[in-house]
């Protein structure tokens, strides 16, 4: 998928009316078999079912619907499994850009990654209570990046508790093993399936605290991608399945250096060192000339976020790349405005560019995490930051920073409310 692009000066950009908020629509009945039509072809490929777990206490009206995300596909699996029930989807601001009056029509709820949005609950509540439709949320916001369960905002008991309604789950398995962000859009043979469960009745989130319904979230929203693939014997046999690997394993655990990994084909090597490792056709890591480090791909994961607990704790964390620039301040185009400098330390986010022009600072407490993507619209890499009113997209020119950028914003924003690494 791409997105409008248009060449403006920074000046011009600012020039233009920020984003107008508009109340969601009642989702159109039509749209939405079109849509389910469109993309039900992907999931004819991989043999697509779903098992309903105690869906009878859902009942027949709205539902609040909570979803893992992992790949493109989840959209197909949402349109399938809610066929004939109005949703309303909460969507990220830049899919509307082109194609505004469509996805307003199917009753979309845009909001910006990451920022806060004031707003979002009473569309919310507008579209299950005045427009009568089921409302389809992404708590992780951003795909994850390794087959894990991503960051999920803390206190969501509290939103679920005053919707009042019945809370369904949508747990996929096996889109991320056919789809990983880091493997260039590049599809495996794999089945996919997904399991529909009814969380929580009204009635049971009256009765439940807010603790105890975050308690059910996080236990929801943890999962292995990688050891449900060993577990359940699925191979993955396609050649180029180790491509793109080094954005998320960036640095090697036996030279300790940075973006010298490439991951091609099916291995992971590091040019620093020479380390070299298999991807074999279950997702396990075989060290070829190195004594094992890792075998699962997420302990190297996990392993890279403990080395930037190290550095924010010893001060010596620093992010300073060149990068391109691109704005998102309507539903128009996406305006690619220049170049500059993105810098990322203890004191949170600050971004330079179009020839002295734009400066912007971001506080490590500003959010939770911070919207990073590989390949983003088919564009490059992305670590995207900003407000309501203006978001920047910074497409890094050098080195794999993503991953570590959003680890790093993780952690901050933890240090910056003084919460442990479990919070």
């Amino acid at each position: 998928m791409k997105i409008k692009t248009k060449n403006l000066s920074y000046e011009e950009v600012m020039k233009l009316p920020s984003w107008e908020h508009k109340r969601p629509e009642k989702p159109s009945k039509f749209l939405a078999v079109v849509g389910r039509i469109a993309l039900g072809g992907e999931l004819k490929k991989v043999n697509f079912t779903c098992e309903k777990v105690d869906m009878e206490k859902a009942g027949d009206g709205s539902w609040m619907i909570l979803m893992n995300h992992c790949s493109f596909t989840d959209l197909s699996i949402a349109f399938e499994v809610l066929k004939g029930r109005p949703f309303s989807i909460v969507c990220t601001s830049d899919a509307l850009v082109g194609k505004e009056w469509f996805m307003r029509a199917l009753g979309n709820i845009p909001t910006r990654k990451f920022v806060s949005d004031m707003t979002l609950i009473s569309d919310m509540d507008h579209a299950l209570n005045h427009n009568k439709a089921s409302v389809l949320m992404y708590p992780e916001a951003g795909y994850s990046l390794d087959g894990t369960g991503t960051r999920i905002p803390r206190r969501m008991g509290v939103l679920l508790k005053k919707l009042k309604h019945p809370v369904v789950m949508i747990t996929t398995f096996g889109a991320f093993t056919r789809d990983p962000l880091y493997n260039n859009l590049q599809k495996r043979d794999v089945n996919v399936s997904c399991r529909m469960k009814c969380l929580f009745t009204p009635e049971e989130l009256a009765n439940t605290k807010v603790r105890e319904i975050d308690e059910v979230l996080d236990r929801e929203f943890t999962f292995d991608y990688f050891k449900w693939q060993q577990d359940n014997n699925i191979e993955i046999d396609e050649p180029f399945r180790a491509d793109g690997l080094n954005r998320i394993l960036y640095k090697c655990p036996h030279c300790m250096s940075e973006g010298k990994t490439i991951g091609k084909g099916i291995t992971l090597t590091c040019t620093g060192c020479g380390a070299e490792y298999e991807l074999d056709t279950l997702g396990r890591l075989k060290a070829k000339n190195v004594e094992s480090r890792f075998d699962h791909i997420p302990d190297w994961f996990a392993w890279e976020r403990e080395q930037v607990k190290e550095e924010l704790e010893n001060g010596t964390y620093l992010l300073d790349v060149p990068c391109d620039i691109a704005i998102l301040k309507d539903s128009k185009a996406l305006y690619m405005v220049g170049t500059g400098r993105l810098r990322h330390d203890i004191n949170g986010f600050v971004l330079d560019g179009c020839d002295g022009k734009l400066h912007y600072e971001q506080s490590p407490g500003a959010s939770y995490s911070v919207n990073s993507d590989y390949f983003w619209y088919e564009i490059g890499d992305i670590v995207s930051i900003g407000t309501n009113d203006c978001l920047y997209y910074c497409f890094p020119k050098e080195g794999d920073i993503v991953a570590k950028t959003r680890i790093a914003a993780e952690e901050l924003y933890k240090i910056s409310k003084g919460k442990g690494s479990s919070e």
